[in-house]
């Protein structure tokens, strides 16, 4: 029976060691781990810089009426086209009738009186002073009619340009004047629509060192045609082209101005809308590394150099904007450096791996060719 319980003792030892050989982490492989890996070089690419901008018809008129009246009649729809002189609205003016009649009325007394007067002063019987004083009456009633009759006129208040109705915030039986807080509405022309976006100085001074010209206007000249973003995300089909910039700086806001036009053939932008301009700046020699190569550490942007004996080192870069799926790098590595581009969350400083050519950019620069 003791010979048993030593016999079982021995064997349940041997069971326990051979699991204890089988631990999991022996299993795993050893040795550095493979990392795809790209040199760092200068190139020409193309790069973008956006500014969010405002969109505006090339006309917006605000609608307002010169005379005091009720709305009578609406002819027209908000979001309607209309043409230059189509009718919007009509005011009532009967009160502006019943002044018209006693205005004429008025004048035709004061004719009468200087028809009375004119063969009197010819047979001399009352003086030439007399005849006049009824001539300058006769004139102050013609020009009292004529202001009355054209405000009647203006009742009938028609399109100054072709273009879009805006919202119509009275209705009919609004009482309106000309000194109203609201316009009837106002009509936009949006054949073409203007996108208005600011720089502030430091980018205003860095776009004059961009483009070629003595003057703003040599330097307009030299900017290519730009895109618009949509809110959708979209790229609007038709590019326009930078007309305007504003020569002095807002004290305010330490900004300036600028404005781009754009065709709007198929009525896709509306004004009041928003949108992103995409101004494209030719870059030279500028080194480019794969948006994947970049990781953020406290606010910084970070890489990691791969050193000669395969060890990687994390280092602090500066950016200045993007090409395609690329950060354009402006410091902190030099070109003929060695990065690793993919899997950056995974390493440590002083980690060895094993370096494997990415080749080029996973996404080619703009403009670049594309090997097949």
């Amino acid at each position: 029976m003791k010979n048993k319980v030593i016999f079982s003792m021995l064997v349940l030892s041997m069971v326990l060691a051979s699991c204890g050989d089988k631990n999991p982490q022996q299993q795993q492989p050893s040795g550095p781990m493979p990392f795809p890996v790209q040199k760092v070089v200068k190139e020409n690419t193309t790069t973008y810089q956006e500014y969010s901008a405002n969109l505006q018809g090339q006309q917006n008129v605000e609608i307002r009426p010169k005379v005091s009246g009720f709305i009578e009649q609406i002819f027209v729809d908000e979001g309607q086209t209309v043409r230059k002189g189509q009718v919007l609205f009509k005011l009532e003016t009967n009160t502006l009738s019943q002044d018209a009649g006693a205005a004429k009325a008025a004048v035709a007394a004061a004719q009468v009186e200087v028809d009375r007067l004119i063969p009197l002063v010819d047979r001399k019987i009352i003086s030439n002073v007399t005849l006049e004083t009824a001539k300058a009456n006769l004139a102050r009633a013609k020009a009292s009619y004529n202001s009355i009759a054209a405000n009647i006129n203006f009742g009938t208040i028609t399109s100054p340009v072709d273009g879009v109705i805006g919202s119509i915030p009275y209705k009919v039986g609004s009482l309106v004047s000309a000194t109203t807080a609201d316009p009837l509405t106002t009509v936009s022309d949006i054949r073409n629509v203007r996108a208005y976006f600011t720089m502030n100085e430091k980018q205003l001074i860095q776009f004059s060192r961009t483009f070629p010209g003595a003057t703003l206007s040599d330097k307009i000249k030299a900017i290519p045609s730009v895109e618009l973003i949509l809110a959708d995300n979209s790229v609007y089909e038709h590019k326009g082209k930078i007309e305007t910039v504003n020569g002095l700086v807002n004290a305010r806001t330490g900004s300036t101005e600028f404005r781009a036009q754009f065709p709007n053939p198929q009525s896709v932008l509306r004004s009041g809308g928003s949108g992103i301009i995409r101004l494209p700046v030719e870059a030279k020699d500028v080194i480019l590394i794969p948006q994947n190569a970049v990781y953020d550490m406290q606010g910084k942007q970070m890489i990691y150099a791969v050193g000669k004996d395969n060890k990687v080192h994390s280092k602090i870069i500066e950016t200045n904007g993007t090409s395609g799926l690329n950060f354009i790098v402006t410091g902190g590595v030099e070109s003929g450096e060695v990065v690793v581009v993919e899997g950056v969350t995974k390493l440590a400083d002083n980690q060895e791996i094993v370096p494997q050519e990415a080749g080029k950019n996973a996404q080619p620069a703009v403009n670049a060719p594309v090997k097949k």
